[in-house]
Parts: structure tokens; sequence; C-alpha cells
């Protein structure tokens, strides 16, 4: 959708849909009027899944929720700056394109809004102004007392609270998936569900557990081994794909994105959302983990050469936002963390036109997370960090469910497709040559976003 808002200090080109928004308290005008004035505490007051922007004389306000990605460009014209936003960068460019104005476009000059700001642009200045961003969500830190239970309430409780309040929004008829491996995130998801479901009755009617195989991985056999152990073997469904077929540079080119672990997580996601598409052609709503990994700080420290256990503890929101908008490593273009990789899920949803829901990303269910005291829990110690989040998710899972859940040790999605060595083959391109074909959409025009590599098979 294009809306074009128009006056003598500039122009504004808003490409985004606004269908894709689910806001669950207040209308779409009122959270729009929210942004435009420009107070965090009003735009933190905006719950669910969104992209806004609006217009205040020579301002433009936009802000987002962590799990959309929303861009901008700003482009010259004789008339005055035009200022033109999209959620994906190949939209700002085929804007560009048909307004005669492809010759302003580098990809390196898009930029991403980083979630959890409102950002300000004015459509006067030259040379362009640089952007304002004022941060609208400010957790409390280690507020909750080092008590496991305690903690495991709250945190879980937060995520059965999203869950319900998004069953509450959608078709009580409509089937929900998941993106299932049968680790402690999409297992915590899955229970939760079928918890807030109720009735068994409805459960069985509605859920599935979606599980992708693309010949002899270990994410099959331990999906199996969850839901006969939970009693819901019922519920599983295994999507086959073929492991020759899955392309990481066809995945560059949807995610727009060139980062190594987001592009191969993608590439798995577009498999299993494919193969549910062939089978179920008109299946909406998704549901997964993400996010989970983020919140409980459960990433392998001892690959990235940049972190250390004080500063994975000691910065708030590292894994969710990276360094932050200030810092000198963050890039205005990509945005940081989960803000610039919540890609990998978006993109492949929307090119396959399903509804995506991540309670996990869900700003009070961070606020939770933020509140843990993790130094106090785990002393420094990265061994008891990586243990803490199988933990309380097991405990918390258990208070609200009755459920005991098993705990399986961490997997990345895409490592449990198939067995290692082939899955290591897939992926065995360098971030360097993904960066590259991501520019080669731009750089040679004999490359078009029409390509068939770009296109979902269904």
């Amino acid at each position: 959708m294009q809306v074009n808002d128009s006056t003598p200090h500039g122009e504004l080109f808003d490409l985004l849909d606004p269908g894709l928004n689910r806001i669950y308290n207040m209308s779409d005008d009122e959270a729009g009027r929210r942004v435009k004035s420009g107070d965090p505490a009003l735009v933190r007051g905006i719950e669910g899944s969104y992209s806004l922007v609006v217009r205040d004389g020579v301002k433009v306000r936009m802000a987002r929720s962590l799990d959309r990605p929303l861009r901008f460009f700003l482009a010259k014209r004789g008339t005055g700056p035009a200022l033109v936003v999209s959620d994906r960068i190949d939209g700002i460019h085929r804007f560009l394109v048909d307004h005669g104005l492809e010759a302003q476009f580098q990809p390196s000059y898009t930029r991403m809004v980083p979630a959890h700001h409102i950002l300000e642009v004015s459509l006067r200045g030259c040379p362009d102004p640089s952007p304002l961003a004022t941060r609208f969500f400010h957790p409390d830190r280690t507020k909750l007392p080092a008590e496991l239970d305690s903690i495991a309430r709250e945190y879980i409780g937060a995520v059965h609270t999203e869950i319900v309040r998004w069953l509450e929004t959608i078709d009580p008829s409509a089937p929900i998936g998941v993106s299932f491996s049968g680790g402690i995130d999409s297992g915590a998801v899955l229970l939760l569900i079928h918890h807030a479901l109720g009735r068994p009755e409805r459960a069985r009617q509605r859920l599935k557990a979606f599980t992708l195989d693309c010949g002899g991985g270990s994410d099959c056999q331990q999906a199996r081994s969850f839901l006969e152990q939970m009693g819901l073997s019922i519920y599983g469904e295994v999507i086959e794909a073929n492991l020759a077929e899955l392309d990481p540079i066809r995945t560059v080119r949807v995610i727009e994105d060139y980062k190594q672990l987001d592009v191969q997580a993608a590439t798995a996601y577009l498999a299993l959302l494919e193969g549910i598409r062939r089978r179920y052609p008109d299946w909406l709503h998704m549901a997964d983990g993400d996010g989970a990994d983020e919140n409980l700080k459960d990433y392998p420290i001892e690959q990235n050469p940049e972190l250390t256990i004080r500063s994975v503890l000691s910065n708030p929101m590292l894994y969710q936002e990276g360094w932050g908008v200030g810092a000198l490593k963050h890039s205005q273009t990509y945005s940081g963390g989960q803000s610039r990789s919540c890609v990998r899920t978006y993109a492949p949803e929307r090119r396959l036109g399903f509804a995506g829901f991540h309670p996990f990303a869900q700003p009070d269910v961070i606020a939770v997370a933020e509140a843990i005291p993790f130094v106090e829990l785990t002393g420094w110690s990265v061994e008891s960090l990586y243990r803490l989040k199988g933990e309380i998710t097991r405990r918390g899972v258990e208070l609200i469910t009755g459920l005991t859940m098993p705990i399986q040790p961490k997997r990345r999605f895409q490592h449990g497709i198939a067995p290692e060595s082939e899955v290591q083959d897939l992926f065995g391109e360098t971030e360097t040559r993904y960066r590259r074909a991501l520019d080669d959409l731009y750089v040679r025009p004999t490359v078009s976003l029409e390509d068939p590599r770009c296109q979902p098979t269904v």
C-alpha cells in the first residue's frame, strides 16, 4: 500500500501494509496519534505487533515492535526531499525506479528503525539532518528475587499471557502451527498454546507441531520423543524437504541480509513454510520460540570474539538490540541484535503468506527477562548461564500447565534438519559470499528480484 503525504517541505511515501498491524489495546489511528506525539510513555502503551509512520509538519516519526522490520530512504527531488518507508529494501528500490530516482539508490543508504525507539526524521535541511532516536522501552533490570520458582512463574506466566491475548484476536476456528524441533523454546510454546486453548477437543482441532526433516536429522527424533513423553503425539506432523533444494543464496534475497546464522535459520524456515504451504494452501497462523535465546542470554559466548560473560550480563538487551543506538558499533542500515534478525522469520512468513507470532519477543516478556538477577544466579559462570534457560523454562511451564517438559541440549534450528556433515556442506558459504549476493541484486542489472531463485516453490 502506498500513502503519499505531501507538503511544501517534502513528501512522505508510506509503503507499509497497515493490515499487518496487530494492536491489542487501541485502534491503529490512536496508535498513530501516539507515535505522532513523540511521547515515549504513550508509545510504550501500544501493545501488540506494529510498524507505524506518521507525519507532524516537517517531522516524520516512526516506531516498530521487535518482530517487525521498518526501513526508510531519503531521496531528493526538485520539489524537496522524499522519504520512502517500507518493510523491505527492494520495496524502496522499486519505488525509486518507478519514480525515476534509481540513480540515488544504494542499499547501504537505507536505514532501519531500531526497535523500542521513536525515530524522528526531518524533511528539510541540506545536508540531511541525522535522525533523532528516543527510547520508549525502559525495563527495570535485576529487580526480581534470585529465586527460581518465582522467576519462572513470572517469566513463563508473561509468555502465557501473550499467547492468550493473541488467541483472542484470531479466528477461534483457525488452525495454529508451531515451528517445532522438540527443543526448549518450541516445546514451551507448544505446551503453553495447548494449555491456553483449554478443552482437549479444541486443541486437537486446531493445533499442529510442524517439524522439518531434510533426511535423517536429529530434530525429528527429538520432536517425536518430546511429544510421546507429553502424551501429545497426535499433534506432530513432519514436513519433508530435499536438502539439495535448499538455497541459502535465494534466502539472502528473501531476508535482505547476509549474517550467516540468520541466513541459515531462514533457509530452514523457508523450507518448512514451503512444505506447509504445499500441504495446506490456506494455513495462516504460525508460532515459534524466536526470542527466547535472546531473553535468557543463551548463545555460545565463546563463538563470538566480541563478547565476554561480563559484556553479555552487563549490557541491557544486548541480544535484542545489539550494542545500542548510540554505540560506535551500531549500524543504521541494519539496526542490531534481534531488532535486525527479526527478518529471519518475518520475511519468510511474508513471502509465503503466513502470519507469524513470536510470544518470547513481546516487550512485557522481555521486561521480565531483564528483571532476572543473572549475576546473582550465575556468579559470572558461563556454564551456569547456559543451564539457566532450561531450568527457568521447565519450572515455569510446570507451574503454569502442570506438565514437566523434557529439556534437550541446545541446538540451533537449522542444525537439526539433516545429518551434521550435510548441513555443514549446505551452509559452507562465507558471510562475504552472502553479502556479495545481496549487493548483486542492485549492481548487476541482469539480476532481478523476480528471479525464480527468489520465489517460493509451492
